[in-house]
């Protein structure tokens, strides 16, 4: 299959800078936030209580948010999201301005930030969706896995210049004017998104009652046991392996790198994914699929083991870096399974149930370190957090044999 296949429609690579704009901006502006509150409060449990203000809004939102995105018109929608991302920006921005810090109490400028992060939430229950069901408008079906792997890359290729950027431009401008740039970014990819048309809608039941579309929806997902077992199996390792979230305390109290190094260590994982999903346009990844993500989940928890117990800086990238680039397989993967087995019409609501198992269990991953390092501290937090990953790749091999043995080709060759 021609490896650049999505690449030769406009609106696609049009999308692609969106996402690229928006992942950025939203990756950088989480690094920035948990920098600023660890340097506020210098309490680990303070960085789990930003996942957590994130996390109980996106899980609670997020079957209403599918249902919405399966009954309203896509590009208008996503317009709406990064309009709501902007407006958080622009607050975060006014409450780090140095000037404000000084009249305001350090308590006030804590919890305005989390009411922030936690109405970030809420617009993050209507993004992913919203972002998964465009994709399936603008190419045709028979590309979806090769689409899927370069908005995968796209979205890591974010994720490793936004941290990057955000550890750099802390040192050199400050948090202010950190959130500053943010800002641009965002409204950035609002420009950018009207160049895309608007799309129809394909789901034939327009007004179905709420409860009855999120039933349809959570009984596909539940239904459909490849898509079942992925996001399963994705959830555990995710939630158990978030030391990305406890990176402040090693860059400032561990590995004394400062805020250069802490940005080095938070793209480190987006770096090894990003050549990960670029060498899979190449080398496909459907063949013997379950296979390879039990494997990817096994070297993931190793990875974060590694990286735990590591008192040396380069060390500690390589593990950090090995760890992105499985993760990238698992995620290719993951999203491959996710747009070859959703029908048109289910989108919305079956991404929105992957944003509850997957996207939410950051947020609830880095809230589970935040608690585990303040019970055991930092390093056996993480150590724990990498072994119990490594106990669930291990289990899922044993008692699922038929996800072991999931192989896609059958279903790419379908749409070709």
């Amino acid at each position: 299959m021609d490896p650049y296949a999505a690449l030769r429609f406009k609106e696609f690579n049009i999308f692609l800078m969106v996402r690229f704009a928006m992942v950025f901006a939203w990756s950088m502006q989480f690094i920035v936030i948990e920098w600023q509150v660890y340097s506020l409060t210098k309490d680990p449990l303070s960085l789990g209580i930003i996942g957590l203000m994130e996390i109980i809004p996106a899980i609670s939102m997020a079957l209403f948010a599918g249902h919405i995105v399966d009954q309203k018109e896509k590009r208008n929608l996503l317009v709406k999201c990064i309009l709501g991302f902007s407006v958080i920006s622009l607050g975060l921005f006014i409450i780090t301005d140095p000037g404000l810090e000084e009249i305001l109490p350090a308590k006030t400028v804590l919890y305005t930030i989390y009411g922030l992060v936690f109405l970030g939430g809420i617009v993050r229950a209507f993004l992913g969706p919203t972002i998964f069901s465009l994709i399936a408008l603008i190419v045709p079906k028979k590309i979806y896995p090769n689409a899927a792997t370069w908005s995968s890359s796209t979205w890591q290729l974010a994720s490793v210049l936004g941290p990057a950027l955000a550890g750099f431009s802390i040192g050199w401008m400050g948090v202010h004017w950190s959130m500053c740039l943010i800002f641009f970014f965002s409204i950035m990819a609002l420009l950018f998104l009207f160049k895309i048309s608007k799309k129809p809608i394909m789901n034939p039941k327009l007004g179905e009652p709420v409860l009855q579309s999120l039933k349809d929806g959570l009984r596909f997902v539940f239904g459909t046991k490849a898509i079942l077992g992925a996001l399963t199996l994705d959830m555990v390792a995710v939630l158990f392996g978030g030391a990305v979230a406890l990176l402040p305390i090693y860059a400032q109290d561990i590995l004394h790198v400062g805020a250069e190094g802490f940005g080095i260590l938070r793209a480190a994982p987006a770096v090894g994914a990003s050549i990960t999903m670029l060498g899979s346009t190449r080398f496909p990844l459907h063949k013997k699929a379950g296979e390879k993500l039990l494997w990817a989940v096994f070297g993931f928890g190793l990875c974060i083991v590694v990286f735990g117990v590591s008192r040396i800086f380069w060390i500690s990238v390589v593990a950090l870096f090995l760890s992105g680039a499985v993760d990238g397989i698992s995620m290719i993967i993951r999203q491959t399974i996710l747009q070859l087995k959703t029908p048109d019409n289910m989108r919305g609501r079956v991404a929105s149930v992957n944003s509850i198992f997957v996207g939410s269990s950051n947020e609830l991953g880095a809230f589970e370190s935040g608690v585990t390092a303040k019970l055991m501290g930092t390093v056996t937090a993480v150590v724990f957090g990498g072994c119990m990953t490594i106990l669930t790749a291990g289990a899922t091999a044993m008692f699922a044999p038929n996800f072991r043995k999931l192989d896609l080709s059958a279903d790419v060759e379908e749409h070709n």
